[in-house]
């Protein structure tokens, strides 16, 4: 993986650069240097904590850290000496989620968001004296209006006015810290608060010809630091939605759901606006820091990276009839490329750049490479990050011919690895190459192995016909014809018994529209070591009238009653079910809620899906299916990296404009959910389902692409550990539920017969 250089360079030459060039952001390129980063390793871990830490936020000078954690508390620490400065009991009854400081406040006002639907605002600067245990505080203000658990906060930097609060209610709330100290809770008979900024309780839809009817429950948003007027937000579908502020309608109440605003550009792969996925989710959406794009990572998914503007030529905008276009004989997107295929290396007959041979002969040399692996059947992984560098690195330089041969290239090799989607990637290539060369039969016959692979046989047959009239003597293409044919004849001949069996599509429990526990708990598992981009191995919405939510608690109290003998405190797990719309917290009376724009039948009939835009680079090899609170973040202050965390408690960075794996880094026993960077320097602090933080810096004596933590392994196989977590990722959910939640259930001693939501190990 070390054979070709990063593409930020030497950071020998870089430093020499430096002091001749006048640009006043030439530092922000050394903050993540490829050197540095490939050196990250653990500095110090952070314990203070006696639950899982949930949220880590940086102030805006970079000298303190804020933590929130299953614990309730809120810590302060010191950046430069790493120690425990304040700890704050908030008073929340439930996971604190989201904690922030509020700008301009000289750090004194810090603001949480719990799973108890509160948003609680503090002084430090109140805080009796004594240690770190003793210290108390009351809140300044509680915002008691939301209903549901509060996901995410956000501040807008240079607002000491405002705090924003996300909830699972489906609302995004604005808190003027001027106009009152505390709001009636929503379950009050008087509760009138018009601070509602975004009203999507009735705006998640289940794929994008779907008219939006459902709660979006929001797990996630953040306001752009370059533009503040612009937000964007992720929640319990699988769009991603970016408003700008300032055409939003006056803020309102509760007490009437309104119609979901619109919305400047929507985003999502286009592979999955039309799966109908119910446990396809977004867990968290950033801004890169200039603002011009945003990282978007999915439950059951990988995280992948879009453009705002969608004229900046490598966006792309699709409806909701181009996902099936993609997939037929002739596509044609409605004007738009895929990605531009035109090359722009010769445009006068000469080269544009110095070095632009010696570069070209590199990405021969690189093809060369890939296509031997792939004739040999080994190392995909690596020889399709040879064609990322070649086409993603250097797509705007390389001519047409070799772009269209890397392009099937790349195809292949995504089928022969068959990770999650990779089908579908691989169809994306092919119908690129199709477009520099529509005669092209490789990339036809490339096509319908993926088709055969997505189980879309007759597609496929026609493709692999195609193929086969462009060249009729290739006996691989007639292998394929075969089989497809076979599997066409297989799944006629299924479909036929059913039918003379008189096999009933819904059992009796589920006709009487009623589930009982193991319905939830315990889906069938026949289909968890089934193909990764096999449809029949996600289940649809559509199998269930009603959308359900499991809310997954646990407590301790005197009535469950004490084993003397064993001096065991028994725990109890409560599970309660509701229907997404229902309240989760306070028990609001919904009888005195009411629709603002109710939609008939008609309107239903003519609602026209909006325009959405795709897709412009993939991150694979992580796994997040446990949490919904699991970020992917831009490192540094130009954000030429990305960042998530995983199920297995690793945290991965990859290369922004490759997508190339650039590290892998051990931090925590169980789950890495939070990866922060700081503002100015090279350090990262992550947390998860331990009760530390970690902060790594670039301390490692070598540069390598694993790394653990202070006493883990500095080697490893990278491989084995992204393949570990591609299977996982293709099981499902629901079949995961309760070996992942059961067997990883952690409960800490907190005061008898408080309640706490299991929500840091399993959403």
């Amino acid at each position: 993986m070390d054979s070709f250089p990063f593409h930020d360079g030497n950071i020998s030459q870089f430093i020499q650069h430096r002091s001749i060039e006048t640009r006043s952001d030439i530092n922000h390129g050394l903050q993540m240097h490829s050197s540095l980063v490939r050196r990250l390793s653990q500095e110090k871990e952070l314990e203070g904590h006696q639950g899982c830490v949930n949220a880590v936020s940086w102030n805006s000078s970079g000298s303190l850290l804020i933590s929130g954690s299953d614990d309730t508390r809120i810590n302060i620490w010191s950046y430069s000496d790493h120690k425990l400065l304040q700890s704050v009991e908030t008073g929340h009854s439930a996971n604190i989620f989201c904690t922030k400081f509020v700008p301009e406040t000289s750090d004194d006002i810090v603001v949480s968001g719990a799973g108890d639907a509160e948003v609680r605002v503090f002084h430090l600067s109140r805080l009796d004296g004594g240690g770190h245990e003793e210290n108390t505080i009351n809140p300044s203000a509680v915002f008691q209006c939301h209903t549901r658990r509060v996901k995410k906060l956000a501040v807008e930097a240079g607002n000491p006015n405002v705090v924003w609060s996300a909830s699972e209610d489906g609302t995004l709330r604005q808190h003027d810290l001027r106009e009152g100290a505390s709001c009636p809770p929503a379950s009050s008979a008087h509760q009138e608060c018009r601070n509602i900024l975004l009203d999507l309780r009735c705006g998640a839809k289940k794929s994008l010809s779907d008219t939006p009817k459902q709660n979006l429950a929001l797990k996630s948003f953040e306001i752009s630091s370059s533009r503040p007027h612009l937000l964007v937000v992720g929640g319990s579908d699988a769009f991603a939605r970016l408003y700008d502020r300032r055409m939003l309608p006056p803020l309102s109440s509760s007490m009437k759901k309104l119609s979901p605003p619109p919305c400047v550009n929507y985003f999502c792969p286009m592979h999955l606006s039309d799966r109908a996925i119910s446990s396809l989710h977004l867990t968290h959406v950033a801004f890169s820091p200039d603002g011009d794009e945003v990282l978007l990572n999915y439950s059951g998914e990988h995280v992948y990276l879009m453009d705002i503007n969608p004229s900046s030529g490598s966006a792309m905008r699709y409806t909701s009839g181009d996902a099936m276009t993609l997939m037929s004989l002739n596509p044609i997107l409605n004007g738009v490329d895929l990605k531009s295929s035109v090359s722009r290396v010769f445009p006068n007959g000469f080269p544009r750049k110095r070095n632009i041979v010696s570069r070209l002969d590199k990405c021969r040399k690189l093809v060369q490479i890939a296509e031997k692996s792939l004739k040999e059947g080994t190392n995909c992984y690596y020889a399709i990050e040879v064609c990322n560098e070649v086409l993603d690195g250097h797509g705007h330089e390389i001519g047409s011919v070799l772009m269209h041969e890397c392009l099937c290239i790349r195809a292949s090799l995504l089928l022969k690895r068959n990770w999650k989607n990779d089908a579908y990637m691989a169809i994306r290539d092919c119908q690129r190459a199709r477009k520099i060369d529509s005669s092209s039969f490789r990339a036809l016959h490339c096509i319908s192995k993926a088709l055969s692979l997505l189980r879309k046989h007759k597609e496929a047959l026609d493709f692999a016909i195609a193929a086969e009239t462009l060249a009729p003597s290739n006996s691989e293409i007639g292998r394929t014809m075969e089989s497809i044919r076979e599997e066409l004849a297989a799944v006629s001949a299924e479909s036929e018994k059913n039918k003379s069996s008189n096999i009933a599509p819904t059992n009796e429990s589920r006709a009487q529209g009623t589930l009982s526990l193991s319905d939830i708990l315990y889906r069938s598992e026949a289909h968890i070591d089934s193909s990764s981009d096999d449809p029949r191995s996600e289940r649809e919405d559509s199998d269930y009238d009603e959308e359900l939510d499991l809310d997954i608690e646990t407590s301790i109290s005197g009535d469950e009653g004490h084993d003397t003998e064993a001096d065991v405190v028994h725990r109890s797990i409560n599970l309660r079910f509701h229907g997404k719309d229902e309240s989760a917290v306070g028990g609001a009376d919904h009888a005195n809620v009411s629709f603002g724009s109710p939609k008939s039948q008609s309107d239903e009939k003519t609602y026209q899906p909006e325009a959405v835009i795709d897709m412009k680079q993939r991150y694979c090899g992580h796994c997040n299916v446990g949490t919904d609170i699991k970020q992917a973040s831009f490192l540094g202050q130009r954000g030429d990296y990305v960042a998530s965390g995983s199920d297995d408690g690793r945290w991965f960075i990859w290369e922004k404009g490759t997508g190339r794996l650039m590290k892998v880094l051990l931090g925590d026993e169980a789950v890495v959910n939070c990866v922060q960077c700081h503002p100015f320097d090279c350090t990262i602090a992550t947390s998860g389902i331990d009760n530390t933080i970690k902060i790594w810096t670039p301390s490692a004596s070598v540069p390598s692409i694993v790394t653990g933590g202070a006493a883990g392994p500095e080697t490893a196989d990278v491989l084995d550990i992204m393949e570990s977590n591609q299977r996982r990722l293709s099981r499902n959910r629901e079949a995961m539920l309760p070996i992942e939640l059961l067997e990883r259930f952690r409960m800490h001693e907190f005061t008898e017969g408080t309640l706490h939501p299991f929500e840091c190990t399993q959403s």
